[in-house]
C-alpha cells in the first residue's frame, strides 16, 4: 500500500462532519468510545448535522454460555444510548443492536476459506442460538429495539451455511439479519444469492465492496483476515466485483425500505476517507439512492 501514511485518528466531529457533507443521512455508533457516550452530548452532535444515529455494532461471545450475562450487559449498554436518540425504534428503521458472534483466533486465521470442520461444536451452535436469543429479548423488553445479527468473517458465524443454521436455529420475529455484501463475498458466498436466500430475514443492509482477485490471494497465500483486509480486501463501492445495481433492484423490487449503510473498511493511510464517502454517497446517487 504504498505511498500512504497513516493519519493520526480523526475527532468523533471531523467524521460526522464529512459524513453529512458528504451527502448521507445517518451513521453507526463506531467502536464503543469513539463517540460520546452521554446520549445529550450525541445527540446534539447529531442534530446539529442533521444526522440520524442508524445501529451499534456489539460484537459479543455467544458461543460460551458463562458469558451471556456480561453479552447482555454489553447489548444494552448500547441499546439504552440508541434509544436515547430516537423517537421511535422499529424493525425497518431501526436503530438496531447488531449483534455479532465475537471473532476467534482460530476462525481469523482462516477467514475467507472455512471449512465445514472450522465451524462450532453442538453445543456452541447451542449456545450460540440461546445467547442470541437472550440478548434480543432483553434489548426488546428493556428498550423496545430490534436486534439483527450480523454474519461476519473471523467469526463462528461466516459463511452462507453458517448464516443460514443460526437463522435456522433463532426466532424470526426476534432476531433479523444485518446483510453485508462484503463479508458474504469473502465467504464465499455471492452476496446476490445470499439475499435470494435471507431476503425475508433481512432487516439491515451493509454495503462493502471486494476484490476477488485479492480474495483469490489470500485464500492461496494463506492470509489471516487482518493481512487480507490490510493488503485491500475491501474497496469503495465500484472500485471491486460485487454487482449493486443487481442487488440494489433486487431490494427495491422486494420491498425492502430499511437503512443501507456503506463500509469501505480499508487499512489507514490507504485512501482519503471522506474523498471515499463522497464517492461511494454519487455511485449510489448514480444508481437511484
Amino acid at each position: 500500500m504504498g505511498g500512504f501514511e497513516p493519519d493520526p485518528l480523526p475527532t468523533y466531529e471531523r467524521v460526522l462532519d464529512e459524513i453529512a457533507a458528504s451527502g448521507f443521512a445517518g451513521t453507526e455508533l463506531g467502536d464503543w468510545g469513539f463517540m460520546p457516550d452521554d446520549p445529550a452530548t450525541l445527540h446534539e452532535q447529531l442534530a446539529r448535522r442533521g444526522l440520524q444515529m442508524i445501529g451499534a455494532f456489539t460484537p459479543v461471545c455467544l458461543s460460551d454460555s458463562d458469558a451471556h450475562a456480561e453479552s447482555v450487559k454489553t447489548a444494552l449498554r448500547a441499546a439504552h444510548t440508541l434509544r436515547a436518540l430516537c423517537d421511535q425504534p422499529s424493525r425497518s428503521a431501526g436503530p438496531y443492536v447488531i449483534l455479532a458472534e465475537a471473532s476467534t483466533p482460530e476462525r481469523m486465521r482462516v477467514a475467507g476459506r472455512v471449512g465445514p470442520e472450522h465451524g462450532p461444536s453442538e453445543g456452541q451452535w447451542r449456545a450460540i442460538a440461546a445467547g442470541a436469543a437472550r440478548v434480543a429479548a432483553s434489548v426488546r423488553q428493556e428498550t423496545g429495539l430490534p436486534t439483527v445479527f450480523h454474519h461476519h468473517s473471523g467469526t463462528p458465524v461466516e459463511t452462507l451455511e453458517e448464516t443460514a443454521r443460526f437463522l435456522d436455529m433463532t426466532d424470526p420475529d426476534l432476531i433479523g439479519l444485518c446483510y453485508d455484501t462484503g463479508h458474504f463475498a469473502y465467504a464465499g458466498a455471492g452476496p446476490l444469492a445470499a439475499l435470494r436466500r435471507f431476503r425475508d430475514r433481512v432487516w439491515h443492509v451493509h454495503l462493502k465492496d471486494f476484490r476477488a482477485g485479492l480474495a483469490e490471494r489470500a485464500r492461496r497465500d494463506r492470509w489471516d483476515y487482518h493481512q487480507a483486509v490490510a493488503n485491500g480486501l475491501f474497496c469503495e463501492l465500484s472500485g471491486g466485483d460485487i454487482d449493486f445495481p443487481e442487488i440494489l433492484r433486487y431490494l427495491v423490487d422486494t420491498g425492502y425500505e430499511g437503512w443501507v449503510v456503506v463500509e469501505d473498511e480499508m487499512p489507514p493511510g490507504a485512501c482519503d476517507p471522506f474523498e471515499n464517502a463522497k464517492h461511494d454517497r454519487a455511485f449510489l446517487r448514480s444508481l437511484g439512492l
